[in-house]
């Protein structure tokens, strides 16, 4: 069966027979990062032995948007990508959950029951041992472990997943993008950190006097530190290095935070479509230069720097 996306527990039992057993897994999962991946292939190892349906359970909008929008974290991904993730990885159903007041009001013994066990029949729930649900958080991992007991289905706590001696949570990855650590955050994700999103025509002034370049308009809350980055761009399936900068252009005068980047070995002028854009390393900040010329010599440099930090990675792997 092709993966499912279901938004309401009526959408699930009309999709899927009232018999079928699952194994579940709830959270944000933002980013998809290394711990949560350890998550989701063990739910599929499960569900795998069991012949039940691995199913992740997750929200939209973010719990703290409505909550603590004051603290609402800017999303490493959007809700599309977080799918693609969930449906590459192999899961057979992600069941997304709209997060309102009323939503966020149910008591945590409702969502166990109403949600895990009358609506997706759950065999087993795996879960982060940190994990919390229900009004104001006051579920935990030891009441879904006593409330299982008497409910015929098994709870699974998984510790936190630790990387070089450091614990990885999507907060350390949004800081680590946010500073323009990029290899830090790939390490944590399991691969770079990318932007997606709309390729839209810029000023002009990268064909004419400098470097041709394609401005993408990402759809991505978390956007990286003001700098000058080595990147691959994906076009329709196509793959090219490439630098961006990522800041306000200063040597023009600019205002607006724009994302330009200059792809190696293309020559096409496309002004709409869509991009991907991976971050590698961050080469420097952005600087403000006395002339047109400065900052075509600094670009010029820092194309070098991409190359030879791209070629130093070429070689590692062999």
């Amino acid at each position: 069966m092709s993966f499912a996306v279901l938004r309401s527990l009526q959408d699930w039992s009309a999709r899927f027979d009232s018999e079928q057993r699952t194994v579940v897994t709830v959270g944000n999962f933002d980013g998809i990062h290394v711990g949560h991946q350890k998550i989701l292939k063990m739910v599929m190892a499960r569900a795998q032995e069991t012949a039940t349906k691995s199913v992740v359970v997750t929200f939209d909008p973010h719990p703290f948007r409505l909550l603590r929008p004051d603290q609402a974290p800017r999303m490493i991904q959007t809700l599309d990508q977080r799918l693609l993730g969930f449906e590459t990885m192999g899961l057979n159903a992600a069941l997304v959950l709209h997060f309102d007041l009323d939503f966020s009001k149910i008591p945590a013994a409702d969502f166990m029951q109403h949600i895990l066990v009358d609506g997706l029949r759950a065999q087993s729930i795996m879960v982060g041992e940190n994990f919390r649900f229900g009004y104001r958080g006051t579920g935990t991992v030891a009441m879904l472990e006593e409330f299982a007991a008497g409910a015929g289905f098994q709870v699974v706590s998984i510790p936190a997943l630790e990387v070089a001696g450091q614990i990885v949570s999507s907060t350390g990855i949004r800081n680590a993008v946010s500073s323009g650590e990029m290899e830090q955050a790939a390490l944590w994700l399991g691969r770079p950190f990318a932007l997606t999103g709309e390729i839209r025509t810029g000023a002009g002034r990268g064909r004419t006097i400098l470097f041709p370049t394609l401005n993408l308009v990402a759809e991505q809350e978390l956007q990286p530190a003001i700098g000058v980055y080595a990147t691959e761009s994906i076009l329709a399936g196509k793959s090219f290095f490439s630098v961006t900068n990522v800041g306000r252009r200063p040597t023009f005068d600019g205002r607006d935070i724009t994302v330009e980047s200059h792809l190696f070995d293309f020559s096409e002028i496309l002004t709409f479509g869509r991009m991907e854009l991976r971050f590698h390393k961050r080469l420097r900040g952005e600087q403000k230069f006395e002339s047109v010329q400065d900052l075509r010599a600094q670009i010029a440099r820092d194309i070098a720097a991409a190359q030879e930090y791209f070629e130093a990675k070429k070689n590692l792997k062999h």
